[in-house]
């Protein structure tokens, strides 16, 4: 059973249809709109609850928290948590838009990784990929949903045809 799961993971990744992010987002400030903040600075983290709106280029989450970890002024690692968190960018080559959503979002920009957590949905146009974990590489445009070490979670992956053009004359 795992060596199917490898083996599907392994086409889900191939064959995905996601397409990247624009390439200057990771280059753009992040902007947070919240309805609290708190900054501790020996810990290097702050946190921002309430309604929290964050905007990166063409990528924006929705969520309930942020928590921003931060290493010598710059962003390591920041987790929105929400029922659920949400976020939507804009591909490259005027692709439709990349929506996800999960219970928590983790997102590493020195790696331009998202990771999903628990209830996780990412969804371009009619493909649509659910799973407790998605993992969502920007830069590569590579999603790996699941995990290959149980068969306790089930990854349900929804490709639908694109739209035939009818040739009228």
């Amino acid at each position: 059973m795992n060596k199917i799961v490898f083996l599907f993971l392994g086409c889900l990744s191939f064959y995905s249809s996601l397409s990247m992010a624009l390439v200057n987002d990771s280059d753009q400030p992040i902007t947070i709109d919240s309805n609290s903040a708190v900054y501790d600075e020996k810990k290097g983290v702050s946190i921002y609850y309430g309604n929290v709106i964050s905007i990166q280029g063409s990528l924006r989450v929705n969520s309930d928290k942020l928590v921003a970890y931060l290493r010598d002024g710059d962003v390591v690692k920041l987790v929105w948590t929400g029922k659920p968190a949400r976020f939507k960018q804009k591909p490259e080559g005027g692709k439709e838009e990349i929506h996800g959503k999960a219970l928590t979002l983790e997102y590493y920009p020195d790696k331009a990784l998202f990771v999903l957590i628990k209830e996780a949905v990412v969804t371009q146009g009619t493909n649509t990929y659910k799973s407790d974990l998605i993992k969502y590489d920007t830069r590569n445009s590579v999603v790996k949903a699941g995990e290959r070490n149980t068969e306790n979670n089930r990854v349900r992956v929804i490709l639908k045809p694109k739209k035939k053009q009818s040739n009228t004359k």
